[in-house]
């Protein structure tokens, strides 16, 4: 059911819908900048602290969007978008929508068309910071969809963090994003792994993430020549560790020795041993990403090419 139409509110330069951590931290930011900001949140004791920093307190989505010529949204996953902007979208109309909740690269192309389909500019956000790091240069916003909406908006956006545009394309942003995400979790459960297989020996997990972090700060040096040797195609180049040589079942069989779950680490040597059996195992362990590459291309086709 649509929400009843109420005056509209005083104007202000951005609303932000949605006041977690995340949203908060935006909404104060911009604040601070000197910008008037209209808050709303499901649940009103969230706007209490941008509130208490000069922000307006809309009483509904309707009055929120209506608020402001710029709409952000900060919610928890895309769906949440849907349900909180549905019975209000022909109030976009003339708006730009900036969306930073979380999305996959099809929802954000979804919500840019949905956006459009209104009468709304539509600019697709990915951020790379917690909410501690906005307004500082180590944060990091990717932005995709309308360039023009990012040219105009992008002395409000520097506010939050470093912008980069990402292309036209609305779901440029929220792909590199996860991809980024998908190193950093896999990292993550890497060392959550070794601590369980340490932990049989009597080592704590701070002492072992002592030892680990530096050792990973280190490696992450090679990243840039294995980018080279991936995007030349060549996985034959010389200098690297051959797969056969980078054979990790004696890792596997080592957790399983201790009663630790080998999974992380079997996943990988699923990968090496995939391109073993199909003759590749004298090259180089970047041979690994055509594993990847390949799955995803026919997980692509599988879709009819949506990805």
């Amino acid at each position: 059911m649509s929400e009843p139409t109420r005056d509209p509110a005083p104007s202000t330069d951005v609303t932000v819908l949605g006041l977690g951590a995340m949203g908060s931290a935006l909404a104060i930011a911009l604040l601070d900048a000197g910008r008037s900001v209209t808050v709303w949140n499901r649940t009103p004791d969230r706007a209490a602290e941008p509130v208490a920093r000069g922000a307006r307190a809309a009483g509904s989505v309707r009055e929120a969007v209506t608020a402001s010529p710029v709409v952000v949204t900060c919610l928890l996953r895309y769906p949440s978008i849907q349900q909180t902007l549905g019975p209000v979208a022909g109030e976009l109309r003339g708006r730009t929508l900036v969306n930073l909740t979380t999305t996959t690269p099809n929802e954000s192309r979804e919500l840019a068309a949905w956006a459009a389909g209104h009468g709304a500019d539509h600019l697709d956000g990915a951020i790379m910071a917690v909410p501690a790091m906005i307004r500082s240069r180590e944060g990091q916003i990717f932005y995709s969809g309308s360039r023009a909406a990012y040219d105009t908006l992008l002395p409000t956006l520097e506010v939050w963090a470093t912008s980069e545009f990402h292309g036209e394309d609305a779901g440029r942003a929220a792909l590199l994003d996860l991809a980024m995400l998908s190193g950093m979790y896999q990292m993550f459960t890497g060392f959550f792994h070794g601590a369980a297989m340490v932990a049989t020996m009597g080592m704590s997990a701070s002492e072992f993430a002592a030892r680990q972090a530096p050792f990973l700060s280190a490696m992450t040096h090679g990243l840039a020549d294995y980018g080279k040797v991936v995007d030349g195609g060549d996985h034959t180049v010389p200098g690297q560790q051959s797969l056969e040589f980078s054979d990790l079942s004696h890792l596997v069989r080592a957790s399983e020795e201790q009663g630790v779950d080998p999974a992380p680490i079997a996943a990988v040597q699923a990968l090496i041993s995939r391109q073993i059996a199909a003759g590749h195992g004298a090259e180089g362990f970047t041979r690994i990403y055509e594993s990847l590459r390949l799955a995803g291309a026919a997980a692509g086709s599988d879709e009819g090419g949506a990805a």
